[in-house]
């Protein structure tokens, strides 16, 4: 009896966990941090950000991340900075390897949907991320 339970509880995990390659078709486009869990668990909400973050992956698995920042006409302000990125599976993982003249560092995908991101890096801080949208002001 212990072995079928054993058995049922390894099917049960192994079958709920996610691809990691159907992640991917989800992290192109505008993202806006949500909240910061700290590895104690302790949560940070960001209820304001004046700055959001635009991914763009092509189907060569590389692109770029860029800060962006709204503006009240639907438009956005950037600089000409971004950071180069790749996109890797390794060992059932999504990860996200960031490139720039100064640094390199990765980035694991823990889920991605249509409407949120999230992502943990090499400090174990989990970031969520929620689908930017625009402030409508009539």
């Amino acid at each position: 009896m212990r072995k079928v339970f054993l058995l049922l509880a390894l099917g049960i995990i192994f079958s709920c966990s996610k691809d990691p390659e159907t992640l991917i078709t989800h992290l192109n486009g505008y993202w806006e941090i949500d909240e910061v869990t700290l590895p104690d668990g302790t949560k940070r909400d960001y209820n304001y950000n004046d700055t959001i973050d635009f991914l763009s992956i092509n189907d060569s698995l590389t692109g770029f991340r860029k800060k962006m920042k709204p503006n009240f006409d639907g438009s956005f302000s950037t600089s000409n900075d971004a950071e180069a990125l790749k996109i890797v599976i390794e060992n059932d993982s999504l990860n996200i390897y960031y490139k720039t003249p100064y640094s390199e560092w990765k980035e694991t995908v823990l889920d991605a949907t249509e409407d949120k991101l999230l992502i943990q890096n090499k400090d174990k801080l989990i970031y969520l991320y929620k689908r930017y949208e625009p402030l409508v002001i009539e």
